[in-house]
Parts: C-alpha cells; structure tokens; sequence
C-alpha cells in the first residue's frame, strides 16, 4: 500500500492497527462513517493520486493536451480516455477483471511513450487516435483499481468511495489540463508553438514513458 496514501487514512479516527508493506503497523480506518464522510475521503485520495502522485498519469493527459490545438479534439480524447478508465476501474473494484501489475504498469508507461511519439511525427491527429487512447484508458483504469486494492473499499459504502475515488480522478485530470491551456492557449496559433513547445516536450515525455517501460518491464525478464 502506498504510505502516503495510508496516512490520509490513518488521519481519521481508528480502532485497530493494521501492518502496511515494510511491516509498519498503522490504524486501520472505522469505515463505519456516514456515506459523505467516506465519499470526501476517497473524492481526496483519487485526486492526490493524480496531483501530485501521479506523474505517469499526468504525463499521459499532457501527450494529449499537446496533440490538440482545438478544444474539441482535446474534449474528445479526454472523454474516450475517461470512459475506458472508468471500465476497468469500475469492474476491477467490482472483481470481475483482474491484472497483474507488474504487467500494467509496463504498458501505462509504454502508453505515454507511445502517444508522445504520435505527437512528434504526426502533426494532424489521426482518425485511430480517439480508439488508441480508449485502449490505453482501459490500462491506466487497471492501474487505479490497483491503488484501490490497496486502499480497500468499505462494503457498505462500496459505491460511494469507488464513485468518489473516480471522480477525483478526474479533478485531478481536469485540473492539469486547465493549467496546461491557461499556460499555452494563447500561443496555439504561433508557428513556433510546434517546433519549440510540442515537439521538444512530446520528446521528453516519450523519453521518460520510455524509461519507465525499460524500468518496470526488467524484474518480468530478469
């Protein structure tokens, strides 16, 4: 379980002590709370899972930000993004799906890799970009459910964390690519935006996305 994230739920009042990774013992959480309580709780946990948690997920919605001058591309590349994240998160937590994430997490970074590569040689969005980034969106959804098991959902406020936790989530999407358009919107339509502002940062997320495929793909073959 992420440490930080079992602080903001040691934050609240506890019962009885529970061993995270590195066998710390912390205070499991009395889930025994009224639903808005326990929405507010993983509405925070969703949305600081992404800022500042998140980098790879960050580095994906800011491939796609780049790719797009025009706010309805944009609109539309978040929203399939969106739909697919939310399916497997919701059937993961559901426990109909079930991934490994040492095979997940791979391809989340091979996901912002491959996007930022596409920003770079191809100028005009392609037709096949909306069903690429659903497919990438069903893996980045894979990976938030994994964040979810560690943190556990309370069974009788089930829908309400899983919904919340979700909706986070997006805040915290929605809230990177606001500052990224109030930071570059006004130059969109400069010819220098591309060669200096796509293409270079397309290239270091590519390379980071890279990295990061190499670094969590290596314990599978070594």
């Amino acid at each position: 379980m992420d440490p930080a994230l079992c602080r903001e739920l040691a934050r609240l009042d506890s019962v009885e002590p529970i061993t995270a990774s590195g066998g710390q013992d912390l205070p499991r959480v009395e889930l025994d709370r009224p639903w808005h309580e326990v929405a507010g709780l993983y509405l925070h946990l969703g949305y600081v899972h992404i800022l500042p948690r998140g980098l790879d997920h960050i580095l994906f919605v800011l491939a796609l930000f780049l790719a797009s001058t025009r706010f309805r591309a944009l609109l539309l590349q978040v929203s399939v993004f969106t739909l697919a994240h939310t399916l497997t998160l919701g059937l993961a937590a559901a426990g109909k799906i079930s991934a490994t994430p040492g095979i997940v997490e791979p391809l989340i970074a091979a996901s912002i890799a491959f996007v930022a590569v596409e920003n770079i040689f191809l100028k005009d969005i392609s037709r096949w970009r909306p069903l690429v980034v659903f497919g990438f969106g069903l893996f980045h959804g894979l990976g938030f459910a994994g964040v979810l098991q560690g943190l556990g959902l309370p069974e009788g406020q089930f829908l309400a964390a899983l919904v919340s936790f979700n909706i986070g989530v997006e805040l915290g999407q929605l809230s990177v690519i606001v500052a990224a358009w109030v930071l570059l919107f006004k130059y969109f339509g400069q010819e220098w935006y591309r060669p200096r502002i796509v293409i270079p940062a397309s290239a270091a997320i590519a390379l980071t996305g890279l990295w990061w495929a190499v670094q969590r793909a290596w314990p599978l073959f070594a």
